[in-house]
């Protein structure tokens, strides 16, 4: 039998369980347990923070640097830009001291012609006329050296809409359809491109 000071207690078995003191150290070591879930919780929530901020700063970054890179490739493209567009000027006014410098000497004669004419009379009207055609014959070669040729034009000629421009039209039983009669004003071009459409009478 069992003494005084210690109490039974029957359980659902009917077995007698002690009541002892380890009931607060139960307690106690269950308290302690949930304390450590609870840090542990709270450093598996601080991971992922700190995950996300390397990742935003590693964005950051990246932005910096493409942003560096454009800055850097806009740059390029503008100094390229003005580049371009000083070695177009200067381009443009190395043909056109070119073509002028052709020009010059035939302006002198054209000069020297009209001085002449000025002076001339009946007699010398002969030389006048020479002179006069000296001069377009230098014209022409000038244009040759440059690169301008006449375009065809002749009387006969099938008319091209692309060389020339047709001021009038008149019938002509020596010429076929669409064939030139006259030329009002030369045409010329610089290789395929047209500087200035021949100026004819087309027949038919």
């Amino acid at each position: 039998m069992a003494s005084n000071d210690e109490e039974i207690v029957f359980g659902a078995d009917d077995e007698p369980v002690k009541d002892t003191a380890d009931s607060a150290a139960v307690e106690d070591a269950a308290a302690s347990d949930k304390v450590s879930a609870e840090g542990a919780k709270s450093s598996a929530e601080a991971e992922p923070v700190e995950e996300v901020t390397e990742e935003a700063a590693a964005a950051d970054s990246a932005a910096s640097e493409l942003e560096a890179r454009y800055m850097s490739l806009y740059a390029e493209y503008d100094n390229y830009r003005r580049r371009t567009q000083k070695e177009k000027e200067n381009l443009y006014a190395d043909a056109i001291a070119t073509v002028t410098k052709e020009f010059l000497t035939l302006i002198d004669n054209l000069d020297r012609a009209v001085d002449g004419a000025k002076k001339s009379d009946e007699s010398s009207l002969e030389k006048v006329i020479q002179g006069m055609e000296l001069v377009e014959r230098q014209a022409q070669d000038t244009l040759t050296k440059i690169g301008v040729e006449e375009i065809p034009a002749e009387r006969g000629t099938k008319f091209d809409p692309n060389l020339h421009d047709a001021m009038m039209h008149i019938d002509d039983e020596e010429l076929g359809e669409q064939e030139i009669a006259m030329v009002f004003a030369k045409g010329y071009k610089y290789k395929d491109r047209v500087i200035r459409h021949a100026q004819v009478q087309v027949a038919n």
